[in-house]
């Protein structure tokens, strides 16, 4: 991609870089925005624009002439994606069971599997403007079925609250909540800890752990990438898997059994075992880390209060998208002093950090449970 943008526009070769960390600045403002817009338009009509701001900036990337365009259509698309991702998470964890943020979130795995497929076809022709039409089009499909689909949102509303007024999907429900705290804000510091290392594990994995099998475990290049795939393959197909568990454990105990079993991936990663067990411990890593991210996001109304959940839920979307962009980096620094050999540390630790921030807001719960 950098190359073609480079050939194309006459871009530097780290310009797909400086565009990737635009799109993350844009979700992060964005995010910690959204409360605000849905207050004054609704969930429906915040998705609707939201949605179709994405897909035109990812036809405007089909069709930018210079490199100045491009950066206004990656801000575009942080934007937009930071405000559907905020809201809709919101939304499910108001009025959905657990199952159904889980499987949101298998499908997202899904998503971002078939993009790139898509997107390398045509790279593969040397066409990357072409790849990007398709996906915008896939995109505007979608506009077209949220902008068909917004009587239904307050209809759905008011079956599920026995006939009342919908509170979020069609129109404000309530004013911004600055000046009142939520109901337990003392834990939202750890709970935005919890975020921030999660998304700094996952991040990190996905992009260091083929350099960590090629160098430190001497595997092929080619094999390296497909488990690199199985990892994410993990991810997906455990948060469809963890829809169902759902039934029958709670959102905490999901939570926790997840960190540890992806603990004891990343320990499997530290002594020097023979390649096998490096690829067994990156599979147990994605299967433990699929249920943390959906199940700690539906638990954000009872943990601090539904009139809170959409301030707070676009802090947790801007610290995870923080950690995704800080945490992978920072490892390339000892990397380089040292060696990448310290990758399965560097896991381990953020693991480490995340439990412990998860434990100390369940400490603080039950506290203040027992208060009661």
């Amino acid at each position: 991609m950098a190359t073609l943008l480079r050939q194309d526009l006459g871009a530097p070769i780290g310009m797909a870089v400086v565009l990737s960390f635009t799109v993350t600045i844009g979700t992060i403002v964005s995010a910690l925005a959204t409360s605000r817009i849905v207050w004054r338009i609704g969930t429906a009509r915040t998705t609707l624009i939201s949605v179709a701001m994405t897909a035109g900036a990812l036809l405007g990337f089909s069709i930018a002439p210079s490199i100045a365009c491009l950066m206004v259509f990656a801000i575009l698309l942080g934007l937009g994606g930071g405000a559907v991702e905020s809201e809709l998470n919101h939304y499910i964890a108001g009025n959905y069971e657990a199952r159904h943020m889980s499987w949101l979130h298998c499908f997202w795995g899904v998503s971002v599997t078939i993009s790139p497929m898509i997107l390398s076809v045509y790279l593969s022709e040397g066409d990357w403007r072409d790849g990007y039409t398709v996906i915008g089009l896939i995109q505007s499909a979608l506009v077209a079925v949220l902008f068909a689909s917004l009587p239904l949102w307050k209809h759905m509303e008011k079956k599920r609250a026995g006939g009342g007024q919908a509170p979020q999907a069609d129109a404000p429900a309530r004013g911004p909540d600055e000046g009142r705290k939520p109901k337990n804000s003392a834990g939202v510091k750890y709970a935005l800890g919890t975020f921030l290392f999660y998304c700094g594990v996952e991040s990190t994995a996905g992009l260091w752990d083929s350099s960590y099998l090629v160098n430190v475990k001497g595997i092929p290049a080619d094999d390296a990438a497909l488990w690199i795939s199985i990892y994410f393959a993990g991810i997906t197909i455990g948060r469809f898997i963890n829809g169902f568990v759902s039934l029958n454990f709670s959102s905490p105990t999901l939570i926790r059994a997840g960190q540890i079993t992806t603990l004891a991936g990343a320990l499997l990663l530290l002594p020097p075992l023979p390649a096998g067990f490096s690829l067994a411990g990156f599979l147990i890593t994605g299967l433990g880390l699929a249920p943390i991210f959906p199940s700690m996001l539906h638990e954000t109304p009872a943990r601090f209060g539904e009139a809170h959940a959409g301030r707070i839920m676009g802090y947790q979307i801007a610290t995870a998208y923080t950690g995704a962009a800080i945490l992978p980096p920072l490892l390339g620094m000892p990397a380089g002093y040292w060696t990448i050999g310290i990758f399965p540390l560097y896991i381990v630790l953020m693991e480490a950090a995340m439990l412990l921030a998860t434990e100390r807001l369940n400490l603080l719960l039950r506290r203040r449970h027992d208060a009661v």
